[in-house]
């Protein structure tokens, strides 16, 4: 990554997922991290996400998961984020997240799947790991 530019990270929760705390404590240790972060709440649609990520300019989107609404929305936010220029990744992860789920995000796109219990460190080095990929070209 650009050492000049400050990693910039986009923190949301899809559709009626109502669980924030979540959201909250990753917005925190990326933080924490210096990692600058865009907190873009609860109740949020892949369209919405994606025109803020763009707006925002982002290097990745993580989104918190306390319900399996994320199962459903993950290959359509993966699509619509593949289409900015540069493509901006999606990170998922929360505490309903099962190694099935995560094989399943994967396989439609998503860049990383962050499983419960994982530690601050983890969700720092797969968000800065995934932003590298496009903080380069920005």
């Amino acid at each position: 990554m650009n050492a000049e530019r400050t990693l910039r990270v986009l923190v949301t929760v899809l559709g009626l997922d109502q669980h924030e705390a979540g959201a909250l404590a990753v917005s925190r240790i990326l933080r924490d991290a210096g990692i600058e972060v865009v907190y873009a709440g609860r109740f949020n649609l892949p369209d919405s996400i994606a025109g803020a990520a763009v707006e925002e300019d982002v290097d990745a989107v993580a989104v918190s998961c306390h319900s399996w609404e994320f199962l459903y929305y993950s290959a359509e936010l993966v699509k619509l984020l593949n289409e900015a220029d540069p493509p901006i990744p999606v990170v998922v992860g929360g505490s309903v997240v099962t190694p099935a789920d995560r094989q399943q995000v994967l396989a439609v796109g998503v860049a990383d799947c962050v499983l419960a219990g994982a530690s601050p460190e983890e969700i720092v080095s797969i968000l800065r790991r995934v932003s590298d990929r496009t903080a380069v070209s920005k």
